[in-house]
């Protein structure tokens, strides 16, 4: 098998043996074709079956779609097949049969709703479209990765099992942990604030966080990856500008990687990398602008969250990615540091994409009274995190970070309809299988 070519590399005059799956068959009396495809795109076999074996044209037009074979012959130049080439058998061998009747479609000839692709990812992923998203999936984590070795990061990776929650509350999946009560980590905020106090100083993870948020909806997942930043001798604003740097270089390496997963989706001629500085808008403007549109059946008040329509009706006013900053302290969690001269304001901040929120972030309380003071006011336990609070007895520098959801990332990059089309084996409130 390793000296098999692939379907792209087949030149005419070589001999070559390919393999990979049965995509299509067309019988057309004297004369049959067989397209197979692999992960490199497809090529196209020609049977001419007076000139033939019998037992080897049997074999290659009997076997059923999505079967597995491998293919030795001649490449020859044909300019009407669909890559220009196509190969002449001499053997046909059927390495894993497919059963005739399929659960859904690989050539997407025949729809197939999301549940049902979902229930059969791995014949789902067989299509160039689906397969797409994922390579450009992997894309922008590689370029993220660039990006943050390029801001002088070091990558972590922190703990999923915790005896706390990030951020306390109710939205937490517990475990038995050897007779013990854990929970699945929410976020690694805690860990990466750790992290920069250590002497690391600039760190960066990319890993699952879990939340049992009772959603349904096209933009929530229970189990999500984050991409998460924490740097130490830095503020809100210098987080804002590492976050802008990120996802212009996630756009930068897809544009520059991709074109062939952006044409399958159809998106290569409109796929734009952000080049202009996103706008930065304090929570108090933003309600403002809301409010503005009339989009809203009622007005939003000071202290009020953005919902799902208020977000919406913001992006298509904005028009971009942009930030909203200065948020209430009330309404911000106890580690965020609230501002100097305005306790009433947070130093907080979100990345909205015009369709919904990517990142969460602002600068950190690093002063350990302070820190106690905000776990008080949210109804926490100071002693349940003593793990974390008592690092901020032994020299905790300024700093500040942020997380940012690489689903919906994608999601928005990409403009799907429905995030679990960015995750190959989604868990939500009904989907813990496959």
């Amino acid at each position: 098998m390793d000296t098999r070519t692939h379907a792209a590399a087949a030149t005419p005059g070589e001999t070559v043996r390919v393999a990979g799956w049965v995509h299509e068959i067309r019988d057309l009396g004297g004369i049959a074709f067989l397209i197979l495809r692999d992960g490199s795109g497809k090529i196209q076999i020609k049977f001419e079956k007076e000139e033939m074996d019998d037992d080897l044209v049997e074999t290659g037009l009997s076997v059923h779609r999505e079967s597995v074979i491998a293919v030795t012959g001649d490449v020859e130049t044909e300019e009407r097949a669909p890559t220009g080439v196509e190969l002449v058998p001499d053997e046909v061998e059927v390495i894993a049969e497919a059963d005739p009747e399929l659960p859904l479609d690989p050539s997407g000839k025949v729809e197939a709703d999301l549940s049902t692709r979902l229930d059969n990812r791995t014949l789902d992923l067989r299509k160039d479209e689906v397969k797409a998203i994922f390579e450009i999936r992997a894309e922008m984590l590689q370029s993220v990765r660039e990006a943050f070795r390029s801001l002088g990061c070091t990558e972590i990776n922190t703990p999923k099992i915790v005896a706390t929650g990030t951020e306390g509350g109710t939205e937490l999946f517990p475990v038995t942990y050897f007779g013990r009560e854990a929970f699945m980590n929410q976020s690694p905020q805690l860990f990466k604030q750790l992290m920069v106090g250590s002497g690391l100083e600039r760190v960066f993870e990319i890993g699952p966080i879990f939340r049992a948020e009772e959603h349904n909806t096209p933009r929530h997942l229970n189990e999500a990856t984050s991409i998460d930043f924490e740097a130490a001798f830095t503020d809100e604003q210098g987080a804002m500008d590492a976050c802008e740097n990120i996802v212009r270089a996630a756009y930068g390496g897809v544009a520059e990687n991709c074109q062939g997963a952006l044409e399958a989706l159809g998106l290569d001629e409109e796929f734009e990398v952000p080049t202009e500085r996103f706008p930065r808008i304090t929570y108090e403007e933003a309600i403002e602008r809301v409010n503005a549109t009339g989009e809203l059946d009622e007005q939003l008040f000071w202290g009020d969250d953005l919902s799902t329509e208020a977000e919406r009706a913001l992006g298509d006013d904005v028009g971009s990615h942009y930030f909203v900053t200065e948020w209430p302290s009330e309404i911000k969690p106890f580690y965020i540091k609230d501002h100097d001269d305005d306790e009433e304001l947070s130093t907080g901040f979100d990345l909205m994409h015009p369709r919904l929120e990517l990142v969460s972030g602002g600068q950190r309380e690093h002063r350990h009274d302070r820190l106690i003071e905000g776990f008080e006011q949210q109804g926490l336990e100071p002693e349940a995190f003593e793990y974390y609070t008592k690092m901020f007895r032994y020299g905790m520098p300024p700093h500040a970070g942020w997380g940012l959801g690489a689903e919906r990332l994608v999601m928005t990059m990409l403009g799907l309809d429905n995030i679990r089309e960015a995750v190959l084996f989604p868990r939500d409130r009904q989907r813990l299988s496959p």
